[in-house]
């Protein structure tokens, strides 16, 4: 964790593009809330093969107008090399400055990935594109890739990101401390030491968690999936649980030096908050860690 330890940290918060006018509303209303505790920067969801492309201009150019730094999320699956670049040059002219550069998934049906097979060639191109003017954040997956034939593929798979000039790295969530650890400690024997941000997923509803964690591969440890089972429908104290584990590893994850955390929101407000409140983030450069 040595490596980690020389990065600035830095907080942010991730939302989806709304398919409503109420969706819209309530975003606005999630991002008011977050923006009073000062974050580096909110980041915005792509949806496979590009099927929320216009809606995630439109939220990502709303939002980074109102004053915080937003980056959207780029993937490769679905586009061409044309279509990417016109992206680029709209979110460049718009004054965006970071993006979240992803392989993406294939939506149901689809049966070619594109013309940028991977993260790597996609931040490659986005380089030869625009040069440095991008701060390019890549995926992490401590737990591995779910698709990684193996973990040694997987680790070599993120540096070739990073060689292709990913900047920094926001991990998919995780509930194990020791997975972070310990995939920032292969990385260091690698070479590779950009900062990795660990993402941080509030939990607030077990079924959904349990979906969301089955499709990207992030192990819910059995001990938190048996109390969340034991509470049933009492939506309380799964909230109640959820904070204090999440709060906890949180707290685990800084004191070890990680350089920030990013929330995984789901458009909501309190969840997050709650726990960048019990860990104290009010003032970021006077954090007591």
């Amino acid at each position: 964790m040595e490596s980690q330890k020389q990065f600035k940290r830095r907080f942010s918060f991730e939302f989806f593009p709304p398919k409503t006018d109420q969706g819209k509303e309530k975003l606005q209303a999630v991002r008011n809330q977050l923006a009073e505790v000062n974050p580096d920067f909110f980041s915005v969801t792509f949806g496979a093969g590009g099927s929320t492309r216009d809606r995630t201009i439109e939220t990502v150019l709303n939002l980074h107008k109102q004053g915080i730094s937003t980056a959207p999320h780029l993937s490769c699956v679905g586009g061409t090399r044309a279509e990417i670049g016109e992206l680029l040059d709209l979110y460049k002219e718009n004054g965006i400055n970071r993006i979240v550069a992803l392989r993406g998934d294939l939506p149901s049906g689809m049966g070619a990935s594109g013309e940028l097979r991977y993260a790597n060639e996609l931040v490659e191109f986005i380089r030869e594109h625009s040069g440095d003017h991008f701060n390019l954040e890549v995926a992490a997956y401590p737990e591995f890739h779910p698709q990684a034939r193996n973990a040694e593929e997987d680790l070599k798979n993120f540096a070739r990101k990073v060689q292709a000039g990913a900047n920094s790295a926001i991990t998919q969530y995780f509930f194990n401390a020791d997975s972070y650890f310990y995939f920032i400690d292969r990385l260091e024997k690698m070479g590779v030491t950009i900062p990795v941000v660990p993402g941080i997923m509030p939990i607030v509803n077990f079924s959904s968690l349990v979906r969301f964690s089955d499709m990207c591969g992030a192990e819910i440890p059995r001990w938190i999936r048996k109390q969340l089972e034991a509470y049933g429908d009492d939506t309380d104290s799964i909230r109640k649980f959820g904070e204090d584990v999440v709060t906890e590893m949180c707290e685990k994850l800084l004191k070890a030096g990680a350089p920030g955390l990013h929330f995984y929101t789901l458009n909501q407000a309190e969840p997050s908050i709650s726990i960048w409140k019990n860990l104290g983030i009010s003032d970021r450069e006077k954090i007591a860690f």
